[in-house]
């Protein structure tokens, strides 16, 4: 359902923002869960869905949510 995926810049943004997460909570190492946590953010306009995904109904926030499932 996607025509257009997350570039390098995407990658960029979960990185400096799962950063930002971990040390706000006085922690020096990402965690999962802080890049779980800004991925819907980070990554549902970055992704362009294709027609078939736009006539199924499908959000990005569910391809995000889908593929986060498949990493864990």
């Amino acid at each position: 359902f996607v025509r257009y995926g997350a570039s390098a810049r995407a990658a960029q943004a979960l990185a400096l923002c799962g950063k930002v997460l971990a040390l706000a909570d006085g922690r020096a190492a990402v965690s999962r869960d802080d890049l779980r946590r800004v991925a819907p953010a980070a990554l549902r306009h970055r992704i362009i869905l294709n027609f078939e995904g736009e006539a199924e109904g499908i959000t990005t926030e569910a391809v995000v949510e889908e593929a986060l499932d498949a990493v864990e």
